[in-house]
């Protein structure tokens, strides 16, 4: 995005060596990500397999080598498929994920499929492993979002100032002569709330059930996101409905309906 002020917004490039650009989306995705991995191996062993065996890191550290690029493909074809208009007349910039454009629910959806096929493989029963990841993947959010404020993509609609917060957030969110609802900041804040719920949670509330966690995730996340997605004013949109809206509001309701299910059947 073009900033009046150009000098006070924030390069996207953090390093350049060379002809090889790192950019601070990269680093704060990546970031994110080595955090949730640590996150995931510190649990894991306090969780057993379908064969009762204490859960390794190397299963952690397998899914996430696995899971991890497949989740950033799928981000970018989530996209792209909402965005095709665009993309089918500028096919080269369909792998440009460095410049801007992925969708967390491609990554999450993707991340999914390749859940449940690792974990059939490995024994695993699959919310055994939602209930370790969930935690790390709302903080890895949380700081993804900071990606798109260097980036200044997904932000809201122009406000006439903001003054509540600091410069360097205020110089970066005034795009195209307009200061901008800084929506990444209020979806970076719910996340890390929610990532510091689930850890109290998990260790604090004995009477949760497996799965409840993830649940919990889907619920959090999904209102935290229906509610900022409504202030956003580049949604994904299919006709006139935003997509990441009507997502949230199915998974709110599949995860209520999930906890719903599963106690009146008693599952462990």
């Amino acid at each position: 995005m073009n900033n009046l002020f150009p000098f006070l917004a924030i390069n996207k490039v953090a390093l350049q060596l060379g002809p090889l650009a790192i950019h601070w989306y990269a680093i704060l995705i990546v970031t994110g990500a080595a955090l949730a991995v640590l996150l995931a191996c510190k649990e894991a062993p306090r969780r057993k397999n379908l064969a009762g065996e204490p859960l390794k890191t190397d299963d952690i550290i397998d899914f996430v080598l696995i899971a991890l690029p497949l989740g950033i493909v799928g981000a970018r074809i989530y996209y792209v498929a909402f965005q095709w208009s665009y993309y089918s007349q500028h096919p080269s910039q369909i792998i440009a994920m460095w410049d801007g454009g992925g969708a967390i629910y491609g990554s999450l959806i993707m991340g999914a499929i390749v859940l449940f096929i690792f974990c059939y493989y490995r024994m695993i029963h699959p919310f055994d492993l939602l209930d370790i990841t969930v935690p790390g993947v709302a903080l890895a959010q949380a700081f993804g979002r900071w990606g798109n404020f260097v980036n200044q993509e997904a932000y809201g609609k122009i406000v006439n100032n903001l003054n509540y917060l600091p410069d360097f957030i205020k110089n970066q969110m005034f795009i195209d002569g307009h200061y901008r609802t800084p929506t990444f900041l209020y979806e970076s804040i719910g996340d890390f709330v929610g990532f510091l719920l689930m850890i109290i949670f998990r260790h604090r509330l004995k009477f949760l059930k497996r799965g409840e966690i993830f649940a919990f995730y889907l619920i959090w996340y999904g209102t935290v996101r229906f509610f900022v997605e409504g202030m956003r004013t580049d949604s994904l949109m299919l006709g006139p409905v935003r997509v990441s809206q009507w997502l949230s509001a199915v998974l709110v309701v599949f995860a209520i309906g999930m906890i719903i299910f599963r106690r009146k059947k008693n599952y462990e």
